[in-house]
């Protein structure tokens, strides 16, 4: 009887220790992100973008990844050691992809709040943001007041959602799961405008002849960074200090160049979106 009360209480007691190394590891959901050991033994950085939020993540005419936000994926890869692979993801289910392990980090154009905060970790910041909206030219929105019974376009998940519910309930809010559809519901008429980011909106009128931005900022000024899963402080820490390091190339100014740049054109300015070593002045 001894012999047994030993081997069960050295089993009891290896289950609970198994239980302790799960626990420490995992988010509130049970799954656990990679460590950058894991990252790198496998070759490659799982990393959820946008498809179709051109000029920040989208998939070209040869089916590649590009944009501002993808311009850092590639370098964040490279400096890991791995290949970048680029997971599409909708606004909405940003936070669910951290969560379920399907993705080590997040750069889709993620506006920072203190409500995401509670349930991924950002890292530091690499660009500032506030919201705008895109009308026609024929029928301009140029204050919010003028959307008052109106039709709003907006997707799912997003600042703007989130901003026009909580400032201005007589707006109607159309609601869509990817920008693609929001932006043909635009195109369509379907309502009077669309709200997004303003260097989004700004893009989009640039390229598409009949519509502007009459709205231009709206709301505060927030900051858009990469995200991790809550509580892979290695990853986030690895990634803040890549943020820092690129500073001394200018990193994000270049990447502006590289991918807004011959979008905005003289319509923007680089100082006013782009942040340099996570430090927003």
């Amino acid at each position: 009887m001894k012999k047994n009360g030993i081997i069960k209480g050295a089993l009891l007691g290896a289950t609970l220790a198994l239980m302790t190394l799960g626990l420490a590891g995992c988010n509130g959901n049970g799954t656990k992100a990679r460590s950058i050991e894991q990252i790198k033994k496998s070759g490659k950085i799982k990393i959820a973008v946008f498809s179709d939020k051109k000029p920040f993540g989208y998939v070209d005419e040869n089916g590649n990844y590009k944009g501002y936000d993808v311009y850092f994926g590639d370098r964040i890869a490279k400096d890991l050691g791995v290949k970048a692979d680029y997971v599409p993801v909708e606004a909405a289910s940003r936070v669910e992809v951290l969560a379920t392990g399907k993705v080590d980090l997040v750069l889709a154009n993620f506006t920072v709040t203190p409500e995401r905060a509670e349930k991924v970790d950002f890292a530091l910041p690499y660009m500032k943001v506030a919201l705008g909206v895109v009308s026609p030219e024929s029928d301009l929105i140029t204050s919010p007041e003028q959307l008052n019974g109106k039709k709003l376009i907006v997707s799912k998940g997003t600042t703007a959602e989130t901003y026009f519910t909580n400032n201005y309930p007589e707006v109607e809010l159309l609601k869509f799961d990817l920008y693609s559809e929001a932006y043909n519901a635009l195109l369509d008429g379907r309502g009077a405008g669309l709200s997004t980011d303003n260097t989004e909106v700004l893009a989009w009128a640039i390229e598409n002849p009949g519509f502007a931005v009459g709205i231009d900022s709206l709301g505060s000024l927030d900051s858009i960074a990469p995200a991790v899963q809550k509580g892979n402080t290695e990853l986030l820490n690895w990634v803040n200090d890549e943020i820092k390091s690129l500073a001394a190339e200018n990193f994000f100014h270049k990447d502006y160049e590289e991918t807004l740049r011959p979008v905005y054109g003289p319509a923007a300015d680089a100082d006013s979106l782009v942040v340099e070593g996570g430090a927003i002045n």
